[in-house]
Formats: C-alpha cells, sequence, structure tokens
C-alpha cells in the first residue's frame, strides 16, 4: 500500500511538472504611447449657494474643497499643466438665464504657479446657480489642442439647476468629437439624484464617479486623478466608418474612436498584404441606459461582400461594455509586387435604447487594428490552430505509456516477491 500511495504521487509531481514546463503563456504586446504634448487637467469646482453646508468633518463643504485643492496643487507632478475652473461663483440673484451663464475660469490651462492659484482659490465663496452643463462646454474649450492627455475633474454637491441642458448629454457630445478627453466626477455628499447625474456624466467618456463625505477622501481622489493624467496613454485617433464597404475609410495599425447608431453597420478598410495578418478587436461601451441582451459583430469581408472571418461577442446587462476581435492571415506570395488586398472590417451591434433614452449620439465604439508579418513557423499559436497543446498532450500520451509500463513492471514484481515469501 506504501509503495503503491508513493508512485501515485511521484507520477501526480511528474505529470505536473511536464505540464508547467511545457504550457508557455505567451505575453501581450502593450502598444506605445501617442501623446507627446504635456498633459492638461481642469478642476472644475462647484461654488453654489449650496456648499456652505457644514456637513464635511465639522467645516462647510467650500472650506474642505479649499483645504483639498491646496494639497493638490502642492502635489501636483512638474509635467502637468493644469487650470481651475468654477460654476456659481459669480452671480447671486434669481434670474436663471444669468446664473445658467454663471462659469469662469479661475487660473488658466498651463504651467503651474502654486502661489497664484492658491491666492485665487482662496478668494472663493460660494454664491449662485450650479451650471454644471454650461461649465463641462467652457472646460472641453479650455483643454482644446495637442496630443497629450486631457482630463476634466468636475467637483459638485448638487445637481445641474439649468435644464433642459442636459450635462449628461453634453459629456456624450463631448466624447463624440473624439478629442480623447475624460470626465470624472465627484460628488460631495450626494443624494441619489446627484449620484445618477454625476454616474451617467463619468461614463459617458469612459472616466469614473467617486462619492465624497470627508476631507481626506477629496484630497485622496482628486490627487490620484490629477497623477493618473501624468501617466503615458494612447489616445485614439477618430474615425468615420461608412455605410457600405466601397466608401469606406482606410486604417494603418492604431487604435481608432467612432460612434455607431442603434442598428446602424460600420464598415472601416485595411489593406493587407500577401504574408501579413490582420488582427483586429473593437469595443462598444454603454454610455446611457440599454435594454439586457445585446452582441457585438465584427466581420472581415472582401471588397465584393464575401465573408472571410468573425468575431461576435453576446451580453445580458452586467456589463457596459463588450468586445471581441478577429485574426485574418494572408498567405505568402512569391510576387514581390504582388498587390495588397483590401479588407473591410464590418462593425455592428445589438444594443437597444431603454425606455425614454435618446438614441443619438451613437454608442461610443474603439477599434484597434494591427498589421503585422504572417507567422512564418508552424510553432505559431495561430498556425497549429490548438498551438502548442498538440505538443503538450502528445507528452502526456507518451508520458502515461511509460507510467503504465511502470506500474505494471511494480505489481508484478510485488506480487512475485509475496509469493517467495
Amino acid at each position: 500500500m506504501i509503495i503503491r500511495t508513493r508512485l501515485a504521487t511521484g507520477v501526480c509531481a511528474l505529470l505536473a511538472a511536464l505540464t508547467a514546463g511545457l504550457a508557455f503563456p505567451a505575453g501581450a504586446a502593450a502598444g506605445e504611447p501617442t501623446g507627446r504634448d504635456a498633459p492638461k487637467v481642469d478642476l472644475v469646482l462647484d461654488v453654489s449657494g449650496s456648499m456652505r453646508a457644514r456637513d464635511i468633518d465639522g467645516q462647510s463643504r467650500m472650506a474642505a474643497a479649499k483645504q483639498a485643492f491646496n494639497e493638490v496643487l502642492d502635489a501636483t507632478p512638474e509635467e502637468v499643466e493644469l487650470g481651475i475652473r468654477t460654476l456659481g461663483a459669480d452671480y447671486p440673484g434669481d434670474d436663471r438665464k444669468r446664473g445658467c451663464k454663471d462659469t469662469a475660469q479661475l487660473y488658466p490651462v498651463g504651467p503651474l504657479d502654486r502661489t497664484e492659484a492658491k491666492t485665487a482659490v482662496a478668494t472663493l465663496t460660494p454664491t449662485g446657480w450650479t451650471p454644471i452643463g454650461p461649465a463641462l462646454l467652457k472646460a472641453a474649450g479650455d483643454l482644446n489642442g495637442g496630443d497629450g492627455s486631457k482630463r476634466i475633474v468636475l467637483i459638485s454637491d448638487g445637481e445641474d439647476t439649468c435644464a433642459p441642458l442636459d450635462p449628461c448629454e453634453v459629456a456624450r457630445e463631448i466624447a463624440a468629437k473624439g478629442i480623447g478627453l475624460t470626465i470624472d466626477t465627484l460628488g460631495l455628499v450626494p443624494t441619489a439624484k446627484l449620484s445618477r447625474q454625476l454616474s451617467c456624466i463619468a461614463e459617458a467618456t469612459g472616466g469614473t464617479y467617486t462619492s465624497v463625505e470627508h476631507q481626506d477622501e477629496l484630497t485622496d481622489r482628486v490627487n490620484q486623478l490629477v497623477d493618473r493624467a501624468a501617466d503615458p496613454v494612447v489616445t485614439p485617433v477618430p474615425a468615420e466608418g461608412a455605410g457600405r464597404c466601397a466608401g469606406a475609410p482606410t486604417l494603418k495599425s492604431g487604435l481608432y474612436t467612432d460612434r455607431e447608431e442603434f442598428g446602424q453597420q460600420r464598415f472601416y478598410r485595411v489593406d493587407v498584404r500577401p504574408g501579413q495578418e490582420l488582427r483586429a478587436s473593437v469595443s462598444v461601451a454603454a454610455d446611457r441606459a440599454v435594454n439586457p441582451g445585446y452582441g457585438v459583430l465584427m466581420r472581415a469581408v472582401t471588397s465584393k461582400g464575401r465573408e472571410i472571418v468573425r468575431g461576435e461577442a453576446a451580453g445580458n446587462g452586467r456589463t457596459d461594455v463588450i468586445s471581441t476581435g478577429l485574426r485574418y492571415p494572408k498567405a505568402g506570395s512569391d510576387d514581390e509586387d504582388a498587390p495588397a488586398e483590401a479588407v473591410c472590417l464590418a462593425v455592428s451591434h445589438s444594443f437597444s435604447a431603454a425606455s425614454g433614452v435618446k438614441a443619438t449620439p451613437g454608442l461610443p465604439l474603439e477599434l484597434t487594428v494591427d498589421v503585422v508579418d504572417a507567422p512564418g513557423e508552424a510553432g505559431d499559436v495561430a498556425a497549429f490552430g490548438l498551438g502548442r497543446g498538440w505538443w503538450l498532450l502528445g507528452v502526456l500520451i507518451l508520458t502515461g505509456f511509460l507510467a503504465g509500463l511502470v506500474w505494471g513492471w511494480l505489481s508484478r514484481w510485488r506480487v512475485a516477491v509475496w509469493r517467495t515469501n
């Protein structure tokens, strides 16, 4: 019994070692950052009358925001160009038209002078309305130009008071411009309605929403967002897909962004030469309320419409982003002057807008295209189909056969010894 137990343990250890040694994981290649200009951040602060409320660590919301800003200004990386915009800081009256225009650049986006910025923040007094939508439009203009990362950090304690200019729709319009701008939102002691509004604004541009009830939470979160702006990023290039393959824009290797309407199909063209492989993936984000049960389909087709390969994925409402991809290797040719093949990528999705939700602009779409030299060795995963799994399967079969022989020999030896004794 002891011999049998030890032998079984040894065989299991051998199989585990062989499996670990042969199952080589494929490493993912990271994209190279494309942004060269300095990263830009615009801090947008609500200075409306409700900021007088004293419910953040025994002090007013305005005092907590000022203290947080001073600490953030001290910690801002040198390479970040930072600005400060206010909303509701100047007009204390009841004229709604004037109140909804009350947004101003307190400190312009550019190289940071910490003393000057702190002095400007110290002058702020809670005053008027909460024009979030107009402030976001102006902040997007503050960050215009350059190919570095752009980020708006909105801090508010109340929902927008300037409807029908819905700040969520404003955020979607900003995202639809394809300028690579992200909006992060922070709610000070938020209500359920404010949380929904700020979450919608952030989700429309791929940003984040955070609920804040303490001054140190506010400082830490704003610091994180400013530091994140300094991280290298790959900025998507705007691309407008066509309704037919014939009029599709030609894309090279890179990251692209577009908008796709509900029930629409978008086409993009990629030239693939003999001996090259096309690798493409697409992600579609639900930046508004959608019905559960949806999917995304990506097809590679010839210029005549014949399907070459496809990739598809389905969702059930538990996630707001769904992705799929495909690979198409073009056979090599002995003719060095062989022309490239025009391959069209057709992208469609089955999202549907929930009741009462606007269908425009379309849902944000991010497309990755990579044209590389096709695999020339049989050891490549794409060439093998199952990849290195064939080698692993063969080794496991051989190992099992040898283990069976050893087990049989030991069993016969034990029987022989037992009979002798």
